[in-house]
């Protein structure tokens, strides 16, 4: 039988150390999946702002791409949306405006 007590858990700091450490890889990530979604957008002649990739595909595509489990794909996500990286509004996720587009 398996007990707390054989699993070592990190610190929380070590934890959100680990967390924080992966913005940029999944921002990068993120924003070439968004570009896509913008080139194909201006095929169409739609407005480029309109550019969206909901958070399953973008979880998706962090477990993929960067070899992640499902929990820590989430918990990288959770943490960009608490730290006002990313826009989610429903289940898409939005490029954060630059500060002079607002």
């Amino acid at each position: 039988m398996t007990t707390n007590k054989v699993f070592k858990k990190a610190p929380e700091h070590k934890q959100r150390q680990w967390t924080q450490s992966w913005y940029e890889p999944a921002l990068k990530s993120l924003d070439a999946f968004l570009e896509i979604r913008k080139a194909n957008l201006r095929k169409i002649n739609r407005d480029e702002k309109n550019a969206a990739v909901t958070k399953h595909e973008f979880l998706e595509m962090l477990i993929n791409e960067h070899r992640l489990t499902v929990y820590q794909a989430g918990e990288i996500v959770a943490s960009l949306i608490k730290a006002n990286k990313i826009l989610m509004y429903g289940s898409f996720i939005y490029e954060m405006p630059k500060v002079g587009e607002l």
